[in-house]
């Protein structure tokens, strides 16, 4: 008989096993590179971007001190009179020294950031006070608060003839006039006006405040980006104003951003201002560490293939019958039909495994009801036991300041701090309510601040920005005050606190944020608190509201931290929208 020469079936099975492996292999290779590359650039520009927001808020908040100051002028109509109705003799002098003198002072030095104020009158009687600077930095001269003059020395000044129509408390132009530019400051323009007269005709002066660039854009610093970013401080009209880190352009250019073909370019405008801040990170920053993922990928590549090649030689002719048939089982399984059976002659390892899934199909159908109900039954106990721990710490210090102010007799604060504490656990009880409506939990948030306003008093600041249509809606209690507390035990900058709450009324959730400008959190123990270990402390009261809230709606809510340090950390909360149920009629 002709034999005829064939492949055997076992490696027909080996080849073809091997080409529908490799084939995935370097699919699931090249598209596990690609993600891995966007994500250290999403990685990148969301780390950047974040920064760069912080950066922002922290020159808005210079910004908006100085608007306060210039409101103090612009809204006291006392003021207004004195320097509109002035009196020869000893009625003028008395106004100006007990009134129009002292407030002016005073006004100028609410501000926190060094300051020169100048205000021009319209009214030819009231006396001049000013100081010779002879061609020298007025801000350099702290002895002299401010300077009066009349409007005559700037009504023929192009930037004061051509300042916009008045809109009645709106109307305020930041520019660089004079020698602000010589001298790297900005002015804040703004008019005085007589509220009873509506147009230019009204304006009974024109204040200015001067202020240093340096100062006003103080945190801007490219080292909390990256050694090799730079950020620029751009005017209206793209012109460089400020620049830190190696720049190709020096103040005064014309800012182009098709001169960083290659770059990563991050642009946030400063409100009120017009201007804007922009980071531009070089591409070489993290080509390095694709380069390092490429070859990486390629050598895992490789070696699965060796592997799957060798495996496949072995393995293939012994396994694939009974394999088979195993598998068929476990898809059966996976389906959930658990009456399948199979069975394997002989004593071998198949045999116990056929035996093994044979008594398993019969078991599982019988626990996976029981297993379900189990799960619920945890579940629910450990919502209760998370919600049970309130820390007791909080209520020994606040006893404990109750003792001290009772001691020295400071009823007033015992009172406001009993009615307060009071307020807070009759919320934090809840009649044994897990959840409670939205208002009574920042109503609690605000009980526990104003405990801890009575103790740390000034140095604490705090602001609510909440969306009043986020009240109707319901949410688990005590969410928001454990991330407050943790504020006042470890983020304090110097001296001094300041905490924004923020609620927010997104298209399918609702999102918190408890912000505040401490120390901020360094990147290690940032991710320690993002996924704390069990049996250590760190990140403890971070778990426990995050593990309520996942407990409760699932694992598509809960709690994230976003920290750099010397600028402060911002808490996001994220809830769905539940509204209470209607009480029964």
């Amino acid at each position: 008989m002709r034999k005829y020469r064939y492949l055997p079936f076992g490696y027909k099975l080996m080849l073809s096993y091997c080409v529908f492996i490799v084939i995935p292999v370097l699919v699931i290779g090249y598209i596990a590179n690609s993600i891995y590359v966007k994500s250290i650039r999403e990685q990148m520009e969301s780390s950047a971007n974040g920064t760069l927001s912080q950066i922002n808020d922290n020159v808005s908040y210079k910004i908006e001190d100085l608007i306060r100051v210039s409101d103090f002028f612009y809204y006291d109509q006392a003021l207004a009179g004195a320097l509109r109705n002035f009196e020869m003799g000893w009625v003028g002098y008395e106004a100006t020294t007990n009134l129009v003198l002292p407030k002016i002072t005073a006004y100028k030095e609410a501000s926190s950031i060094k300051l020169w104020l100048s205000v021009y009158i319209h009214n030819p009687d009231f006396p001049e006070i000013y100081r010779n600077y002879r061609g020298t930095d007025p801000l350099k001269h702290l002895e002299n608060p401010y300077d009066l003059y009349h409007i005559t020395r700037i009504e023929n000044r192009d930037w004061y003839r051509d300042f916009p129509e008045e809109l009645y408390g709106q109307t305020i132009v930041w520019k660089q006039v004079e020698d602000d530019a010589a001298f790297g400051r900005i002015s804040l323009l703004r008019r005085l006006v007589n509220v009873q007269v509506a147009d230019k005709v009204g304006e009974i002066g024109f204040i200015r405040q001067s202020v240093y660039l340096s100062d006003l854009f103080e945190t801007v610093n490219y080292s909390k980006i990256g050694n090799e970013a730079t950020i620029y401080i751009k005017d209206a009209s793209n012109r460089v104003m400020r620049v830190s880190g190696n720049s190709i352009y020096q103040v005064g250019d014309t800012w182009n951003e098709q001169d960083f073909a290659g770059h990563l370019i991050i642009d946030k405008v400063i409100p009120k201002l017009n201007w804007s801040i922009t980071a531009v990170i070089p591409n070489t920053i993290f080509e390095n560490k694709v380069n390092e993922v490429r070859w990486l990928t390629f050598l895992i590549c490789f070696v699965f293939t060796v592997v799957y090649f060798v495996s496949g030689a072995l393995m293939s002719n012994y396994f694939s019958r009974k394999v088979n048939k195993i598998v068929s089982v476990l898809d059966s399984f996976q389906e959930g039909n658990f009456h399948k059976r199979i069975n394997f002659k002989g004593n071998d390892e198949f045999s116990q495994i056929s035996r093994a899934l044979n008594e398993m199909g019969q078991n599982i159908g019988e626990l996976i009801h029981k297993v379900y109900v189990a799960d619920l039954d945890k579940k629910e106990a450990e919502l209760d036991m998370l919600q049970a721990q309130i820390n007791p710490h909080f209520l020994y210090n606040t006893l404990s300041s109750i003792n001290r102010l009772a001691k020295f007799g400071e009823l007033e604060k015992l009172q406001q701090m009993v009615m307060d504490l009071a307020k807070f656990y009759r919320l934090s009880l809840n009649e044994g309510r897990i959840l409670l409506p939205i208002g009574e939990e920042l109503e609690q948030a605000r009980a526990y601040i104003n405990i801890q306003k009575i103790k740390y008093e000034e140095r604490m600041g705090v602001t609510f920005d909440i969306d009043p249509r986020i009240m109707e809606f319901t949410t688990i209690k005590l969410i928001i005050q454990p991330f407050i507390e943790n504020v006042l035990e470890h983020a304090w900058c110097a001296d001094r606190i300041h905490i924004r709450i923020v609620g927010t009324l997104e298209e399918d959730h609702i999102l918190f944020k408890v912000i505040d400008d401490g120390v901020g959190i360094s990147a290690e123990l940032l991710q320690q608190m993002n996924d704390p270990e069990e049996g250590t402390s760190v990140g403890y009261g971070i778990r426990n509201v995050n593990q309520r809230i996942k407990l409760y709606y699932g694992s598509a809510y809960g709690v994230s931290l976003y920290s750099r340090l010397g600028i402060g950390t911002t808490v996001s909360i994220k809830i769905p929208l539940a509204k209470a149920a209607p009480l029964a009629g």
